[in-house]
């Protein structure tokens, strides 16, 4: 699935997913607030509460909690970087969408095949289940897949992504 969309805001590349989701507005709000949630799906499980103004490290790198609206709407900026959760209620589930402003347009295939790979894990977490980074990727070789796709689809040279895949293969 390449359902990612590339925007701009603030004059800077965004990407945007959408989700429509099996489970309650709350339930999702825990999976995108909890750290002990988030260390189950998600690149990195901050240690927040969180609340608006809150300061987080993760990665030896700072981050501020912009944006609290529990449970439909959550953000953060880190490392010059903004993202963002929004829930609200679909039928009998929820929609997300998550956008991510960052700086260069250059990465934008290989980081939105990064945060594919991530939501592919929220599914089965939120279902009561695990799927594993390595397992979300298998071998590289989904991700390598949505690389290429996104960078077609976006436009961008993709040698960024299939330089930083070829690091991934030969740390393996």
């Amino acid at each position: 699935m390449t359902d990612g969309t590339l925007e701009t805001i603030d004059g800077r590349p965004a990407l945007r997913f959408e989700r429509t989701l099996a489970h309650s507005v709350e339930r999702v709000w825990r999976a995108v607030s909890v750290p002990a949630e988030l260390e189950r799906w998600f690149p990195a499980a901050a240690e927040w509460t969180p609340a608006t103004g809150e300061t987080f490290e993760a990665y030896g790198a700072t981050g501020e909690v912009t944006e609290v609206d529990a449970p439909h709407r959550l953000a953060w900026t880190f490392g010059g970087e903004r993202y963002s959760f929004d829930l609200a209620a679909e039928g009998d589930g929820c929609r997300l969408i998550f956008i991510h402003v960052f700086g260069d347009r250059a990465t934008a295939a290989q980081t939105a095949a990064g945060w594919e790979t991530y939501f592919a894990r929220l599914e089965p977490h939120l279902a009561g289940g695990f799927l594993s980074e390595a397992e979300a990727h298998g071998s590289w070789d989904r991700w390598e897949e949505l690389h290429e796709r996104y960078a077609e689809r976006f436009g961008v040279d993709p040698t960024p992504g299939r330089r930083f895949l070829e690091a991934q293969r030969a740390g393996q």
